[in-house]
């Protein structure tokens, strides 16, 4: 039996002390690899706050919200009470409230209010003052990463399943029983600050002035989670509606939890971070570029009078 295939199907004489090692790396592991539950909202904020500190700062801060969730869902699991998630898939319950608060939080950044449907953005459309819309758009609110951490955890997995029916249930007394998902949440964090302070970086690599980084980093972080969150409030729909699409999958040979098959989730994380990202990021960064000549313009103007 190799290292995975022990991490994946723990034995049954291990310690707590191991259990809990067990645990974190489960959360590393999860972390590291594409998962829909925490990649698109990682991406999204520390994309938006366009620094190392910041990007870091996204991912402690939505970790922490999972962390405490996972830590609630291990005591549910060491008490017998978790069976829902074996007898209901919340996947499209879950799909539909993450990405209704993804949107709520996208649209607050693209233009300050709750209920906006920017449309013509998206298609590129050009019917709107470039100049004012840079006005327009906010910092990402970083404090609500937590909130989607918290919601984010409802969602179950491979990972999810190791550390609630298995290990949970292993631990001596009810006051252990959240430790296993403590430190499964705290491997995911370590990951996921990681990623975030990389994720932040990429705005820096065109050598943009420091306020042009700022406004495509947020524009892009506002188009990721507004539209983002409509694909998965309509991904999570249609998953409540035909239940069986959530079974589909293919798989990749390869033997770790989301790398092992190409499903509903990694399409989603594709779609959402791979595609819209990129998407959004080029967008943006033209839109800096059409913004410099007018704001060149408007300089000149000023000069004459």
């Amino acid at each position: 039996m190799n290292f995975i295939d022990v991490l994946l199907n723990p034995p049954q004489n291990l310690t707590v002390g191991e259990i809990l090692i067990v645990s974190y790396i489960l959360g590393l592991m999860h972390g590291a690899t594409p998962d829909e539950h925490t990649w698109p909202i990682t991406f999204s904020y520390a994309v938006g706050k366009y620094s190392t500190k910041g990007g870091m700062k996204a991912g402690l801060l939505f970790s922490l919200g999972f962390t405490a969730q996972r830590a609630l869902l291990t005591t549910l699991g060491f008490l017998g009470l978790a069976e829902i998630y074996n007898r209901y898939n919340l996947d499209g319950p879950v799909y539909i409230i993450v990405g209704i608060v993804m949107a709520i939080a996208g649209s607050y950044i693209l233009r300050g209010r709750y209920v906006h449907l920017p449309i013509d953005r998206l298609l590129g459309s050009e019917h709107h003052d470039p100049l004012a819309e840079r006005s327009q758009v906010r910092d990402p609110p970083i404090k609500m990463t937590i909130v989607h951490g918290l919601i984010a955890g409802f969602g179950f997995g491979a990972y999810a399943s190791i550390i609630t029916f298995v290990l949970a249930p292993r631990m001596p007394g009810l006051i252990y029983a959240p430790l296993p998902g403590v430190m499964f949440g705290l491997g995911t964090m370590t990951m996921q600050i990681i990623f975030g302070a990389l994720f932040a970086n990429v705005m820096r690599l065109k050598k943009l002035t420091e306020e042009d980084v700022k406004f495509v980093g947020s524009k892009t972080a506002g188009r990721v989670l507004y539209y983002g969150g409509m694909t998965f409030s309509i991904v999570g729909l249609i998953i409540v509606l035909f239940p069986t699409i959530d079974d589909w999958a293919v798989s990749t040979g390869i033997p770790i939890p989301n790398l092992n098959a190409i499903d509903v989730g990694f399409l989603l994380v594709v779609s959402v971070v791979g595609i819209l990202g990129v998407i959004s990021m080029i967008m943006s960064y033209r839109e800096i570029k059409q913004m410099k000549p007018k704001e060149g313009e408007v300089q000149k103007g000023n000069t004459k009078t």
